[in-house]
């Protein structure tokens, strides 16, 4: 018998939303995510604002649709608005609030990895520098995904 999701997503994860403006590391988080198991849609976004228009209905194509679960994979420092004001936005948003969010980020700053988390992020993985690293840390995180068990505690890979 398989743990709860505390997110209630387990077998129901339909998109993972990325919002990183570095194409070569989106390109990368999604491939490796496939790797680790991951069979889902992905919607990127190049900055926070584009993140934001998405869930909060202000864009046509493509739709965020309420029924559907979602998990977002969020850079912090990108244009227009950076990660750490989206994930402020969407935590304090009732009905978004319990939307899991994993930070994915170069930032080793232990003031914003608190900050993230007092925010309401799930999961803060560092981005490695070395190209094997960060595929590793993907893959790994796709497997995690794919059970869909996203762990609702303070964590940090």
């Amino acid at each position: 018998m398989m743990a709860p999701n505390p997110f209630g997503i387990m077998n129901r994860l339909h998109t993972i939303l990325i919002a990183d403006d570095d194409d070569g590391h989106a390109f990368l988080i999604e491939d490796n995510l496939r790797q680790g198991g991951v069979t889902t849609d992905f919607i990127r976004f190049s900055d926070g604002q584009e993140a934001l228009d998405f869930l909060f209905g202000r864009t046509k194509e493509p739709a965020f649709q309420p029924e559907r679960a979602y998990l977002l994979l969020l850079d912090i420092r990108m244009p227009k608005v950076d990660g750490v004001a989206v994930l402020e936005q969407i935590k304090k948003d009732p009905a978004m609030h319990k939307l899991p969010v994993i930070m994915l980020t170069t930032t080793q700053d232990p003031r914003e990895v608190d900050r993230c988390h007092e925010l309401g992020c799930n999961i803060y993985i560092h981005k490695p520098v070395s190209y094997e690293s960060f595929a590793n840390a993907m893959t790994q995180l796709g497997k995690l995904v794919s059970l869909a068990q996203i762990p609702r505690v303070k964590q940090e890979i």
